[in-house]
């Protein structure tokens, strides 16, 4: 809890000194697809779903594996300063091999955001989504191995300052989609499902600040 904690102190010294709190977002998600926080509450709620129905169907032994990559993924989205995650809640939802998160990235003190931008245009061919220039596009091709198993990770990368923030920090959506290797990428599933995201992500609002 370490990460979470820090960074929850950074907002709050923010707010002491002065700072305006950073302002709140919704998206347009897939079908049954939910908005949930990283918060241990969360996690727990997460991991007893999974033990009630591994062990209903016999497979403890999945359930630890489960559980153990659960808690990884936790204490990960912990470290980059994930403030959300978006998830299929219940039997009608669209389910997707993905997964996406929302966090926000921090310039260093007394510097912005522009050389990070730069970076992805240079490095990774980013793009403004839609032709929206408010928004930045990026996606990455990987490997990973998980138990023995390899797949690829097709990572898009959704950018866009925090409104006065005067480009020192700013959200960032990150839809991670496994597939097996040899699915080439212009395979029609792959395709739709990044439109879907990108569609996700051009719908970004930003959230009028609470009145005091």
């Amino acid at each position: 809890m370490t990460d979470l904690n820090e960074r929850e102190e950074r907002v709050s010294l923010r707010e002491t000194l002065g700072g305006e709190p950073d302002p709140d977002f919704t998206l347009v998600l897939p079908p049954g697809w939910q908005r949930r926080a990283v918060t241990q509450a969360e996690q727990d709620r997460m991991i007893g779903e999974m033990r009630g129905r591994l062990l209903t169907a016999h497979r403890p032994e999945l359930y630890a594996r489960m559980r153990q990559l659960t808690t990884e993924a936790f204490t990960q989205m912990r470290k980059v300063s994930t403030v959300a995650m978006f998830l299929p809640v219940g039997e009608d939802a669209l389910y997707l091999p993905a997964s996406i998160t929302a966090s926000i990235l921090h310039a260093e003190a007394g510097a912005n955001l522009d050389p990070l931008v730069r970076t992805m245009i240079d490095r990774d061919g980013a793009t403004p989504l839609l032709g929206d220039k408010r928004i930045l596009r990026a996606e990455r091709q990987t490997t990973q191995s998980l138990d023995g198993e390899t797949a690829a990770v097709t990572t898009v990368v959704h950018l866009t300052p925090v409104p006065g923030s005067e480009r020192r920090r700013a959200l960032q959506l990150t839809t991670v989609i496994v597939h097996p290797t040899d699915v080439p990428a212009d395979d029609p599933p792959l395709v739709a499902m990044k439109a879907l995201v990108d569609v996700c992500a051009s719908t970004l609002s930003w959230l009028p600040a609470p009145t005091p």
